[in-house]
């Protein structure tokens, strides 16, 4: 009767975790400086990059992790749920850091290649400002701002449950109102200490591209069919029509486009406030894509989908150490000349050690010590014959 009684577990959205182990590598590859792979990843070719696709996939599973928690528990062990999500994500960050703080000291040790200077130059010009900024989340440093932006927006989750049970459209108001507020305010948080600048990627502006997310997967937000060709028609439009807006080989020799691009995405905020362009776009990419394996969905865990769904189940991981990766490959690289080949390999190396991680967390998370120790082996019976010759030699 117990079991009868307890829920079924959710099934696991595929889907989910192969686009999270996609965003993965793009990650590291956006995260290596110089890094040539870098000039044909998707950010190349439409508005949105992979920072959507990884806050939107966030939200997703936010909703699947704690969801069900405010569901069934109530808001107060829901609220409880993320703020231990909270506590564990703030010390990754803090220990990101401090471990990017230490292997730059290593490689300026061992190769005398002052990245310390190079990428934590607050930190040693002010040091005491810096610990303080790095601890309040008031100074990020380069490439390190993705963590501390999904700290606020996951602490918004409780609030916007709340205001779900006083009306079903307020967590939609909450939204629409802080995104608003971004654009008419300048709503942001402050993000360096010595300029007063807020933080790079805004995380009142990039709530928004999340909680579409959140939404959908909670079931709050009717998401359209698959495959209508009047939808996929739109979504194909602006996808293309991004395209000499966007990629590299176009704007570089045609001037006009750079100037379109600059009057509809100002390059200032365009990025760190969410432009609009940029959620249309990725909300028109995704519909194009779940359409287009649709049918072969129940195959998507073969082959290079399976791997790519090892690395997304276990994405935080992933994420942590594809931004230290990413710095020993820069290392590398530089000391290489950026030669095509070895960034070709460094890259490869990379994609391979996320892997590795993805495995090696995922055993750990199995906790293979917990269960039933293996049953002994018994030995072999030898057959008759051979016992009397064993008898007769002894």
């Amino acid at each position: 009767m117990a079991e009868a009684a307890r829920p079924s577990k959710r099934p696991r959205d595929e889907r989910l975790d192969i686009f999270r182990g996609l965003t993965m590598l793009i990650i590291f590859v956006a995260h290596v400086p110089a890094n040539s792979w870098n000039a044909w990843i998707p950010a190349r070719f439409g508005f949105s990059s992979g920072a959507e696709l990884f806050v939107f996939c966030s939200g997703f599973a936010s909703a699947l992790a704690f969801g069900a928690t405010f569901v069934r528990r109530g808001w107060w062990l829901g609220t409880a749920r993320i703020l231990q999500r909270l506590w564990q994500v703030y010390w990754a960050h803090i220990g990101l850091v401090v471990a990017l703080v230490a292997l730059a000291a290593l490689l300026d040790t061992l190769v005398g290649s002052a990245e310390l200077g190079r990428q934590f130059a607050p930190l040693m010009a002010d040091p005491e400002r810096a610990l303080l900024g790095l601890v309040t989340l008031t100074w990020q440093p380069d490439y390190l701002d993705i963590l501390p932006m999904y700290l606020v927006i996951l602490a918004l989750i409780p609030l916007a449950i709340a205001l779900r049970r006083l009306h079903p459209w307020l967590p939609f108001l909450m939204v629409a109102l802080l995104y608003a507020l971004v654009w008419t305010e300048g709503l942001n948080l402050p993000g360096n200490p010595w300029n007063g600048a807020g933080w790079f990627l805004n995380p009142f502006a990039w709530q928004a591209i999340f909680f579409i997310g959140f939404f959908i997967a909670m079931k709050w937000l009717p998401v359209p069919p698959l495959r209508r060709p009047a939808l996929l028609l739109a979504a194909g439009l602006i996808v293309v029509a991004a395209v000499p807006l966007s990629f590299w080989g176009i704007l570089e020799i045609w001037p006009a486009a750079q100037s379109w691009r600059d009057i509809l995405l100002p390059g200032d905020f365009e990025k760190s406030n969410l432009h609009p362009l940029r959620i249309l776009h990725f909300l028109a990419l995704a519909y194009i894509v779940l359409s287009a394996i649709e049918p072969v969905r129940d195959r998507l865990d073969s082959g290079l989908g399976h791997l790519l769904i090892l690395i997304g189940r276990q994405s935080l991981a992933a994420f942590l150490a594809s931004i230290v990766l990413a710095r020993l490959a820069w290392t590398a690289s530089e000391t290489a000349g950026h030669d095509a080949v070895v960034v070709a390999l460094l890259n490869l190396a990379g994609f391979a050690a996320l892997l590795g991680v993805a495995c090696v967390v995922a055993w750990f998370k199995r906790a293979p010590w917990a269960g039933p120790p293996p049953a002994p082996r018994e030995a072999p019976e030898m057959p008759a014959a051979s016992t009397s010759r064993l008898r007769e030699a002894s």
